[in-house]
């Protein structure tokens, strides 16, 4: 069978914001969070994801203020725990488990060093750490891939929207398809405001203006799994090298041939993973 998003799509108001997400099966609840893309959404992130999970699980891929058919955000507005909190309570969800992917994966980090009792597993998929310096990265400020992103913020045509399924991939051949770099260019230029107010807030620090304090890393107790691409150029995997040695309860799965888009690139496998993990922990 396979789940179309339509009949998936849900809205919720919040005290702060009118959200998006897309919900199918039941038991525990397991919050999807998607990355920082031009176009990204929680369908776009994880349509490959929520059936096989929602076999298992209560699923809510969701998206974040700032993208796809939720709220449009200023940088100064975009505090996305704060948002997932605001989510939990709307659908009267006590705790659930997060998975996130880059910025996603940053949200479910803070969100369990700041609110520890909303969140049941942490699971992560190349997620930025903080500003710091890096052994692997280039020194000259953003990544190759985030250089890439940016650009595509700028012009969200079908060619930057190419480069940028290029970079976030190792397969490109399979993955940076004219349909999907189409329908990523159609996604993102139907919500110039998203658009806008991204490039407006760079000097700001969008889209990520608040990060974790590494220094509550240690404090994580909830069971954590990192998952990482080898290849990822947009994050390097040294980044959960560093989440691994200070969070306790963690463990870290590192994937050859593998980008920035785990969960796209080796679906059956994060989809595998995710499923032990919960139900196992």
């Amino acid at each position: 069978m396979t789940l179309d998003p339509n009949t998936l799509a849900r809205t919720v108001e919040t005290p702060d914001w009118k959200l998006r997400y897309y919900e199918a099966g039941s038991g525990h609840p397991v919050v999807l969070l998607h990355g920082s893309g031009p176009g990204a959404t929680g369908w776009s992130n994880f349509a490959g994801n929520i059936e096989a999970l929602a076999e298992h699980f209560h699923v809510y891929a969701v998206d974040m203020p700032g993208w796809g058919e939720s709220s449009a955000a200023t940088v100064d507005q975009l505090d996305h725990v704060t948002a997932a909190v605001q989510f939990l309570d709307a659908l009267g969800i006590d705790k659930a488990a997060f998975v996130g992917n880059s910025m996603g994966g940053q949200t479910s980090l803070r969100l369990a060093t700041e609110h520890p009792d909303r969140i049941s597993h942490l699971i992560t998929m190349g997620p930025p750490v903080g500003r710091m310096p890096t052994l692997f990265g280039a020194g000259d400020g953003p990544s190759e891939g985030l250089k890439v992103l940016i650009q595509a913020y700028r012009d969200a045509s079908p060619e930057n929207m190419r480069r940028l399924v290029e970079i976030m991939v190792y397969d490109k051949a399979r993955f940076a398809t004219p349909e999907l770099c189409r329908a990523r260019s159609d996604a993102a230029l139907a919500r110039p405001d998203h658009l806008r107010n991204y490039v407006d807030g760079l000097p700001k620090g969008a889209p990520l203006p608040k990060w974790v304090r590494p220094e509550l890393l240690p404090a994580i107790q909830v069971p954590t799994l990192l998952i990482h691409g080898r290849d990822d150029r947009v994050v390097s995997y040294e980044n959960s090298l560093y989440l691994l040695a200070n969070i306790p309860n963690s463990r870290l799965v590192v994937l050859n041939h593998c980008g920035h888009w785990a969960m796209i690139e080796h679906a059956d496998e994060f989809n595998r993973l995710v499923v032990d993990f919960v139900t196992n922990n």
